[in-house]
């Protein structure tokens, strides 16, 4: 019988991005997505940097989002059912794929219109505890027009994802350059980190 996260982890292992459609529910999408409008109508969201806190560059021009980091204490039932989605489908990973990862860290990331984020890996250059890179898109009905898509850099060619809701797309974090292009409306989404730490 086929595992509810076989489609993203076969995806991953045939070219080293995972993608699966239908990852999160639609009802998970939609809650995490009015999170976000929540966060923001409470100015909670805050400009992301570029580095960690060693070497965190808070006046950069490589990305133009915001952020608000996810964490259990937070009484709030969908990012708990997305927590313990997280915790299930890194069970799966390491049971089958043997990755050995044993921590996590996720936040929501909002671009308005006309933010972006320029090519970069997603691992930091003094830190090599990030192993996967795990994007989950909360956009309905989002269109080729609108921008905003993730290009992902592999063997001189580039694939280009759409930020449609319930998607989510996997990958090794110290491997793939990508980037996200202008967005031509707000966009939104939970991009985190699988770790070993």
């Amino acid at each position: 019988m086929n595992n509810q996260f076989d489609t993203l982890i076969d995806s991953y292992i045939n070219n080293k991005v995972g993608i699966d459609a239908f990852f999160l529910n639609e009802n998970l999408s939609n809650g995490l997505q009015e999170n976000i409008l929540h966060f923001q109508r409470n100015n909670m969201m805050v400009d992301a940097g570029v580095g960690n806190s060693d070497i965190k560059d808070t006046k950069q021009k490589m990305r133009g989002d915001q952020i608000y980091w996810i964490d259990k204490s937070h009484d709030n039932i969908f990012e708990q059912e997305f927590l313990q989605l997280a915790e299930n489908f890194i069970d799966h990973l390491n049971s089958t794929c043997y990755t050995g990862i044993n921590s996590y860290e996720f936040h929501y990331a909002v671009y308005e219109e006309g933010s972006f984020y320029k090519r970069h890996k997603d691992q930091f250059m003094n830190d090599s505890d990030r192993k996967y890179s795990l994007i989950n898109y909360l956009n309905v009905d989002w269109l080729e027009e609108d921008g905003g898509q993730l290009l992902i850099y592999q063997n001189q060619t580039t694939q280009k994802i759409l930020p449609q809701s319930q998607t989510a797309v996997l990958f090794k974090s110290d491997e793939m350059e990508h980037e996200v292009t202008k967005a031509n409306r707000r966009r939104m989404s939970i991009s985190g980190w699988l770790k070993q730490v």
